[in-house]
């Protein structure tokens, strides 16, 4: 199983987009207080609508927290990182870590980690990605490396067949 967690989120569009990721593929989202918002911010709903019911969420109560319990070997993003994300191999049970909008991760965390510690290229000129953006890119890579074990492969048109036909009544 894959995992996903956020340390201090600060936006509830983007938790609710990462969680929303997550339900789609099965990983399992770790958040790390404090959180910016109230979980049952309307905002964080509207962005995973339909998907609550899915999510498999476990917190902690900060980030000593999480590295004490972490779920399995961590690989921690950030654009200060000294390699690419697809440089490295994750193994079952990564957890792909992530930090809040205004600051990722420190610093600290990056060096004691630098093993783990990857990036996604990006131009001189921009910060970052946006969070949620980042966190779907970095999913489907560990997933693609899993070649998307327990994911559906096809896809079905609603209206049509893929054969150029409509759908049997």
């Amino acid at each position: 199983m894959l995992h996903i967690a956020l340390i201090e989120p600060e936006i509830p569009q983007n938790t609710g987009n990462v969680a929303r990721t997550c339900a789609a593929t099965g990983a399992h989202l770790h958040l790390v207080k404090p959180l910016g918002f109230a979980i049952d911010d309307a905002k964080l709903k509207r962005a995973g609508l339909d998907y609550w019911h899915l999510l498999n969420i476990t917190y902690y109560e900060n980030l000593a927290d999480f590295l004490r319990r972490a779920p399995g070997p961590c690989f921690f993003f950030s654009s200060k990182a000294p390699r690419s994300y697809t440089d490295v191999h994750y193994p079952p049970d990564a957890c792909l870590v992530f930090g809040k909008e205004t600051a990722g991760l420190p610093e600290e965390l990056l060096l004691a980690h630098e093993d783990s510690a990857v990036r996604l290229p990006i131009r001189a000129e921009a910060r970052c990605l946006n969070l949620s953006n980042a966190v779907a890119v970095g999913a489907y890579e560990a997933l693609r490396q899993w070649d998307f074990s327990g994911l559906r492969a096809d896809g079905e048109l609603t209206r049509h067949t893929w054969s150029g036909y409509p759908p049997a009544p």
